[in-house]
C-alpha cells in the first residue's frame, strides 16, 4: 500500500515538473531573449525564474496528491483534476506564445485564461482539502506577477 502511495506523488509530481520542462525545451532561449527585453520595475534576474517555477510546480503536484488521494466524492475529485490538467496545458503554451512567436499581447490574455483557471481550481481543491488549496495560493500569486510583467513588456516593447 505504501508503495502506491509513494508512486502516486511521483506521478503526481512528474505531471507538472514534465510540463514545464517541455515549456523550457521548446523555448530554450527564452532566457536571452528575456535579457534582450525592455522590462519593468520590479522585474527580477532571468535565473529566479526557473527556480520559482520548479518550487510552484512542486506544490502543484502535492496539491494534486492531496485532491487525487482525498476521501471525497469521485465526481468532485475528477472535474477538479480535470481542470487542473487543463491548465497544466494553458500554463504550456504561455511561454511559447511569448518567448517562441513574441505575442505579449495575446499571451497576456492568455496568462488571464490561466489565471482565472488557477482560481477555480483553488475554489474546487478548497472543497476537497483545504490544505491543496493552500498550496495552489503561491502559483496563483506568481501568475498575477507574471500577468503584471507579461502586459507591462507589452507596453515597453510594441514597436
Amino acid at each position: 500500500m505504501k508503495k502506491q502511495k509513494i508512486k502516486n506523488l511521483a506521478q503526481c509530481l512528474f505531471l507538472p515538473l514534465l510540463t514545464g520542462g517541455l515549456a523550457a525545451f521548446f523555448t530554450n532561449d527564452s532566457m536571452q531573449k528575456f535579457e534582450e527585453m525592455v522590462k519593468p520595475p520590479l522585474t527580477p534576474p532571468g535565473y529566479l525564474f526557473p527556480i520559482v517555477w520548479t518550487g510552484l510546480y512542486i506544490l502543484m503536484g502535492i496539491a494534486s496528491y492531496l485532491v487525487f488521494t482525498a476521501d471525497a466524492k469521485g465526481d468532485d475529485k475528477e472535474k477538479a483534476l480535470r481542470l487542473y490538467g487543463l491548465q497544466l496545458a494553458v500554463n504550456f503554451l504561455w511561454p511559447i506564445l511569448f518567448f517562441r512567436f513574441s505575442l505579449y499581447l495575446f499571451a497576456f490574455f492568455w496568462i488571464l485564461l490561466l489565471w482565472g483557471m488557477i482560481l477555480v481550481i483553488i475554489v474546487m481543491f478548497n472543497q476537497i482539502n483545504k490544505a491543496a488549496a493552500y498550496l495552489m495560493i503561491p502559483y496563483l500569486l506568481w501568475v498575477t506577477f507574471a500577468g503584471y510583467l507579461n502586459f507591462a513588456i507589452y507596453l515597453l516593447n510594441k514597436v
